[in-house]
């Protein structure tokens, strides 16, 4: 890290509406109007100032990474992840930082604004870090951006309305508005203190509106901010959003000498654009440093001629990153592709419409990836039990 880089995290302002978070896992109790207005005015408008760490990380030659959650750091599961990456070609490990319900799986520092949505579920990331560092391991900080039910419950109108409440989705989780620049804030100043903490790169998950938005938004009461009044479609006015939001992440974001990343659905790159969850894969791909499509085979119905898409993993990984690539081709400066691929048994699709995934189904799949010349990808189960035996550079 540089002198330069150094003296300006130190002086650079991050600016946080003051939010106010009640205590309590799953439950977020609403506190009295006159209440929550003395704890917001309590909270300082700026972030405490972190050291930057100046870990040693270097880029791999291919990022070939997993998925871990909070959960599974600490004890023997951790140990048996880091031995996987240790004893094989992959290297790299995609870490929460922010997670799907909106909390840090870390606790910060009693000063920080963000103190009140940390758990002790990762008991010292500094010490994380300096371990990764130790073995090699590429680190990349998740964070899940605008599914969040703790900001929504706790900011409503930076949420959706159903009448007197927050909008849920049918497994009860709320989103906040890609519309409202505070949320932004929010997200992006929490990602220059995972850069500033040692991380190597951000990822930004759920970069979109809820699923199935067009046939719901109308229904519900949220602001739309300065795209109220452009002269767009509704669908046009959610895909310059989200566009705009990545576009100012990575602005933010390019003093800390920190690769960005966003998952993106891979439907997504198979149409001209998704209006109805904002996403355009071409506008989102033309401001990250690497895009990220989970194009796990179990999610596609029939596509690409594929009938049954869990039982072809080679074909459908094939199949989706040939159209991948003719829209990365048609970009100035693309990025890296990284797609995330499956490790885990879709037994919900129901008889004959899936297989366990083993060895095979994962070679296959990045074979796939390999004869298209896509060299870099990520691993996702849940529960981080990964497959053992897989060769991770198979011919």
């Amino acid at each position: 890290m540089n002198k330069k880089l150094i003296s300006f995290g130190l002086s650079i302002s991050l600016l946080l509406p003051n939010v106010a978070f009640a205590k309590g896992e799953n439950v977020i109790p609403k506190q009295p109007i006159k209440q929550m207005e003395i704890m917001r005015k309590q909270l300082p408008t700026t972030l405490p100032r972190l050291k930057i760490n100046s870990f040693s990380f270097s880029y791999p030659d291919a990022v070939r990474g997993i998925y871990v959650n909070a959960h599974s750091i600490g004890g023997s599961k951790w140990n048996q992840l880091i031995n996987l990456v240790k004893n094989t070609d992959l290297n790299a490990m995609v870490i929460d930082y922010k997670e799907d319900y909106g909390n840090l799986t870390f606790m910060p520092e009693e000063s920080s604004p963000y103190r009140k949505i940390g758990s002790h579920s990762i008991k010292n990331m500094t010490a994380l870090l300096e371990q990764l560092e130790k073995e090699k391991i590429y680190p990349i900080a998740r964070i899940v951006v605008f599914k969040d039910s703790v900001l929504a419950e706790e900011k409503p109108e930076w949420s959706f309305g159903q009448g007197e409440k927050v909008w849920t989705n049918g497994r009860g989780e709320a989103f906040v508005n890609p519309f409202e620049k505070k949320v932004w804030d929010y997200n992006v100043n929490l990602a220059m203190e995972a850069a500033k903490m040692g991380f190597q790169e951000i990822q930004f998950d759920y970069v979109r509106f809820p699923e199935g938005f067009e046939n719901k938004g109308d229904k519900l009461s949220y602001t739309k901010g300065d795209y109220e009044k452009l002269d767009k479609t509704e669908g046009e006015k959610r895909v310059q959003a989200v566009t705009d939001f990545v576009q100012y992440a990575k602005r933010k974001l390019e003093p800390y000498d920190v690769k960005v990343s966003v998952d993106i659905f891979g439907y997504t790159a198979t149409l001209d654009e998704a209006p109805g969850i904002g996403q355009n894969f071409s506008r989102i791909s033309n401001h990250v440093d690497v895009i990220s499509s989970m194009i796990y085979p179990s999610h596609w119905s029939t596509y690409f001629g594929i009938e049954k898409p869990d039982l072809h993993p080679y074909e459908l990984v094939s199949e989706y990153i040939k159209v991948e690539k003719q829209k990365l081709n048609q970009l100035e400066n693309p990025p890296i592709s990284r797609p995330w691929l499956q490790d885990f048994t879709a037994t919900w699709l129901g008889k004959d419409n899936y297989q366990v995934y083993g060895q095979e189904e994962i070679q296959k799949q990045i074979k796939a990836l390999n004869d298209q010349g896509v060299s870099e990808f990520l691993l996702w189960n849940a529960g981080n039990n990964y497959t053992k035996n897989v060769n991770y550079k198979p011919d």
